[in-house]
């Protein structure tokens, strides 16, 4: 975003906290644990976090089943196609649920577009575990398959619900960390796959680590009895008392009953002003009105930025890079994998926790023009070495990839669901949530199947392309990428909306804003 168009953004924005800021709530600047309604609401946010944990887990699983005997003997040595068509399956699973979630979503609730996907999961990984010996392959594809239609419902309802019954100063926080805990799935499939692999034989071995995957599915099925339902889904089903109870319950503790009756206030308000000025609720809406087309192309960019910025190379094709600078063990291999995962998701959750504090337009930012750095000085030294086959030069390509993930956690993949949800108001949310599912899920089908041409092809050259994206990115951040930072979910609408924004106009005493909130814990 340029500088007169972010300062418009910000005069707007001042404009509608100054004609309706919400009062500070009495306790506000006690920690969040020592509030009992906020710790009572956020001691369950770990069992919702476990539906991106979950995605992580089936997302690495299979890397780790190929490399036992067992599993390898069970299925015949699948290859080539055969192999391909093992890792792709989830994802058509996924695409194939992908019209229908935003209708769950919205017509049932949250919770449950989160319980039918966790049953569906766990569907999936029964059918997975437990595959006919005669006829393997396609109760074991089919059970992928489900898991995948599983797995992406419950991505898809539950950031909605961490988003809307999240306090306005820990919004930010809470939906940035969901996505990071990828990586925990990740780390944990790992693991378990090298423990089964090293101290089990027999089919055990990979039945063991596939049939964890109902675990976390589980426990977010346990869980969701006591996870109330988004306020927002209830006043928008005309359950009102159910909404203003709930905010009251979580929101309104330490003596903060009228900010809690004011944001039921703007919920309610802006909610009904959405439905009336929308022609339809289906597709069309999402690019209706300039504003919407605005938070669409913001959403297709960070979906592919988030795939396609050279971070791909390194998830689906770290084995091809590190061979191509002569680091060719298998041991050695696992063990910066390994590493590279952990260091990621320590990075990646660490900066969850800064997004109130320098915002989501200057993470994105840095992230971009760090991983431009190091991406260039990775490619400069592969260029170095496929000339000279100098160690320093393979030392420092390897430090550059470390180099290069750490950055990008700044800003990826945390921010890539919690500023897409962010930006959308409830009456298009979970259709814009679904359109950068969509974007992942096409951006993720261009790592899986051109890297390799282009890295098999071109050697290090290749890079360049990624050169040219992360330019193209860092441009695209400056000139177009809107800060959320501050204002409530509702009140975002004005910063792509200006004066046709959808916001409750009723002004309030107090002064203090939710951007002064937010800078507290």
């Amino acid at each position: 975003m340029s500088e007169k168009e972010e300062g418009s953004a910000t005069a707007a924005i001042e404009t509608v906290l100054a004609h309706n800021p919400p009062t500070t709530p009495v306790g506000a600047d006690v920690h969040w644990w020592q509030q009992p309604n906020l710790r009572n609401l956020y001691l369950l946010m770990p069992f919702l976090f476990l539906g991106s944990t979950t995605l992580g887990y089936d997302g690495s699983l299979v890397n780790g089943l190929q490399t036992m005997p067992s599993w390898q003997d069970f299925f015949n040595h699948p290859t080539g196609a055969a192999l391909g068509i093992i890792g792709a399956i989830p994802g058509f699973g996924g695409l194939a649920i992908l019209p229908f979630a935003p209708y769950i979503v919205d017509n049932f609730g949250r919770r449950a577009g989160i319980a039918i996907g966790c049953l569906t999961v766990f569907l999936g990984a029964l059918l997975q575990s437990f595959p006919n010996p005669s006829h393997p392959n396609e109760i074991y594809l089919a059970g992928r398959f489900i898991i995948g239609i599983g797995g992406t419902l419950t991505n898809g309802a539950t950031p909605l619900l961490i988003t809307e019954i999240s306090h306005p100063r820990h919004r930010g926080r809470a939906t940035t960390i969901y996505n990071t805990l990828w990586y925990l799935g990740a780390i944990i499939a790992a693991w378990v796959g090298y423990g089964t692999l090293s101290h089990m034989t027999g089919n055990i071995q990979w039945r063991l680590p596939t049939g964890l995957q109902l675990a976390m599915p589980g426990l977010q099925l346990l869980a969701l009895y006591f996870i109330p339902e988004s306020p927002r889904f209830l006043i928008s089903k005309e359950r009102n008392d159910e909404a203003l109870a709930f905010l009251l319950k979580y929101h309104g503790d330490c003596g903060a009953d009228a900010f809690a009756r004011w944001e039921f206030s703007e919920i309610h308000e802006t909610l009904h002003m959405e439905k009336a000025a929308a022609d339809s609720s289906g597709w069309y809406e999402l690019v209706r009105t300039p504003g919407n087309r605005k938070r669409c192309f913001l959403i297709v960019c960070t979906a592919i930025f988030s795939q396609c910025s050279g971070n791909g190379l390194v998830s689906y094709y770290l084995s091809s890079i590190l061979k191509t600078i002569g680091i060719t063990s298998s041991t050695k291999q696992a063990l910066i994998n390994g590493g590279l995962t952990i260091w990621a998701f320590l990075v990646s959750l660490c900066f969850a926790f800064t997004v109130d504090k320098l915002g989501r337009r200057f993470l994105f930012l840095f992230a971009g023009l760090g991983m431009l750095v190091t991406f260039t000085v990775w490619t400069a030294c592969s260029a170095v070495y496929a000339k000279n086959g100098s160690t320093e030069a393979g030392s420092a390509v390897l430090a550059m990839i470390f180099l290069f993930y750490g950055v990008a956690g700044l800003a990826w993949p945390g921010l890539t669901v919690s500023y897409t949800v962010e930006i959308l108001p409830y009456n298009i949310r979970a259709k814009g949530l679904t359109l950068c599912f969509v974007f992942t899920q096409l951006s993720g089908v261009f790592n899986q199947y051109v890297n390799p041409i282009g890295l098999q092809n071109l050697a290090w050259k290749f890079y360049f392309v990624y050169i040219a994206v992360l330019v193209i990115e860092c441009a695209v951040i400056y000139f177009f990428y809107v800060e959320t930072k501050g204002p409530t979910l509702e009140e975002i609408a004005v910063l792509f909306d200006g004066d046709d924004a959808n916001v409750m106009a009723e002004p309030m005493e107090g002064k203090k804003t939710v951007g002064h909130l937010e800078d507290m814990s």
